[in-house]
């Protein structure tokens, strides 16, 4: 790795305490930029390092022209932003007198609406699949899964990283600790009964396979709260496999595991939930991004306008 590169990873991980999702996305970026810098220089074999020296105003416009027609704004975007906090290190470190795209925007983005599921939609992805094919610890473990990931809407990564301790009764429902989630923040969310009634079919079941991997002499993942079937930790990608497999059990339409949460937070919305209390639940820095779910429910709306306005019940004759 180069030595600038690896000062910028020291900063990522020490200073900013960046997840390591940032920290790979920050340095794809970086290196992608210095491996434009290099080519620029005698070709793209040189591999000689980049010095800061050689980071200055024209070869970072250079770079940013060569994304425009192969990535999408978002990504040019984050891109951008990659290099203005790598940047900003090298002055504060003064390696550079200033950041040469200190002044530059990025490009604006499309706006899309979230996608998420119906109310009828959510409920049948959420029936109970059928034990045919998988066994009785896969059906307990990915019933509980769906049940939090929408009931308590959380990201893919939060439901995966949860310890056994981490969701505790509450009442007739329960509560789920998020640790560390985006941003490194910790935050409590309530999961309701149907998701504590999957945990109670679940729990068992995990703890007979625990004792048989054991037994066995094999390392386990004894905190994990979703197991794979040998006992590991529960990945992302072996998530959304799950969510993929019931979507076509269900004949729902294909979504995004994120596309529960932007559910969760809809559905709350229609039934009547405040934004502040939906943005905690979240877990937003911002209630700007909790206030694009208020352009969803136009539903909502519409049954507001008809129970608040005077003229809203009356019929033409």
């Amino acid at each position: 790795m180069e030595p600038l590169v690896e000062l910028f990873r020291q900063h990522l991980e020490s200073e900013r305490r960046a997840s390591p999702h940032t920290v790979r996305a920050y340095l794809a970026d970086i290196e992608e930029f210095f491996a434009h810098v290099r080519a620029r220089r005698n070709g793209a074999g040189s591999q000689t390092p980049v010095r800061a020296e050689e980071l200055g105003a024209i070869a970072c416009r250079s770079y940013l022209a060569s994304l425009h027609g192969k990535n999408d704004p978002a990504s040019v975007g984050r891109k951008l932003s990659s290099l203005k906090t790598c940047f900003r290190l090298l002055v504060r470190r003064k390696l550079m007198p200033s950041s040469p795209v200190g002044a530059l925007r990025g490009p604006k983005r499309a706006y899309h609406l979230p996608a998420f599921l119906g109310k009828e939609e959510a409920s049948r992805l959420l029936q109970p699949a059928p034990a045919r094919a998988h066994t009785a610890f896969e059906c307990a473990r990915d019933q509980t899964l769906l049940e939090i990931l929408y009931g308590s809407g959380l990201r893919i990564s939060e439901a995966c990283n949860l310890d056994l301790g981490d969701v505790v009764p509450d009442g007739g429902g329960a509560q789920v600790k998020v640790r560390q989630g985006k941003g490194g923040k910790d935050r409590i969310v309530p999961a309701g009964a149907k998701a504590w009634r999957a945990l109670g079919a679940y729990l068992p079941l995990r703890a007979s396979l625990l004792a048989e991997i054991l037994a066995r002499g094999r390392p386990a993942a004894v905190e994990a709260l979703f197991l794979s079937r040998r006992g590991r930790r529960m990945g992302d990608r072996e998530a959304r496999r799950k969510l993929d497999r019931r979507e076509r059990e269900t004949a729902v339409k294909r979504v995004s595991p994120h596309a529960l949460r932007h559910s969760f937070a809809t559905h709350l919305l229609g039934e009547g939930a405040d934004l502040r209390s939906i943005q905690e639940m979240l877990g937003h820095a911002s209630l700007r991004t909790t206030q694009r779910y208020a352009q969803v429910d136009i539903d909502h709306l519409m049954r507001v306008y008809d129970r608040a306005h005077p003229r809203a019940t009356l019929r033409t004759r």
